[in-house]
């Protein structure tokens, strides 16, 4: 796992006042990541093991650990193979603030949340239909290995699930 490369400000808590605008950035990539409503939103930030963001407006991350009350079929599909995890649902780095790190920022610091916590892994899923080069690319890079596949009728999409070890 290399490190980041220096952002602005370092990954900080998702408050309320950042909601409008991590609803926006969701909705940019919502073909990657899947639609939300303002109050999932809530709900989801309100629930999750890391909900962090990077400012000014920059990118977020959600993720959750093998406790959460979710529904996700993804997640659900990780709870099956792991007891303890920490699970990356949505993350997105806003068009203006891409290529300076700030994925890698977001990754690393819930890497260090997740070993506070005593998780063994941080898990996700990439879209392989339809395709998402750069995020096989930029996992790959971080340490993370295809561990499963699947096709997600209700939303037509294949996707590759990926884990990497941290502790």
């Amino acid at each position: 796992m290399s490190a980041p490369a220096a952002t602005a400000t370092p990954p900080a808590p998702m408050e309320a006042r950042d909601l409008d605008w991590v609803l926006a950035l969701n909705t940019v990539f919502e073909t990657e990541l899947s639609p939300l409503t303002a109050a999932r939103l809530a709900e989801l930030r309100d629930q999750a093991f890391a909900a962090r963001v990077v400012q000014p407006q920059a990118a977020f991350l959600l993720a959750f650990d093998q406790d959460a009350d979710y529904d996700s079929p993804n997640f659900l599909h990780f709870r099956t193979l792991y007891d303890r995890f920490a699970y990356v649902d949505r993350i997105a780095v806003s068009p203006d603030h891409r290529r300076k790190g700030l994925a890698g920022a977001l990754y690393q610091d819930l890497f260090a949340l997740a070993r506070a916590a005593g998780h063994q892994r941080v898990v996700c899923e990439v879209n392989s239909d339809p395709p998402n080069p750069g995020s096989f690319a930029f996992h790959e890079a971080l340490g993370f290995q295809e561990v499963g596949t699947a096709y997600l009728d209700d939303r037509g999409k294949r996707v590759v699930y990926l884990a990497c070890q941290i502790a």
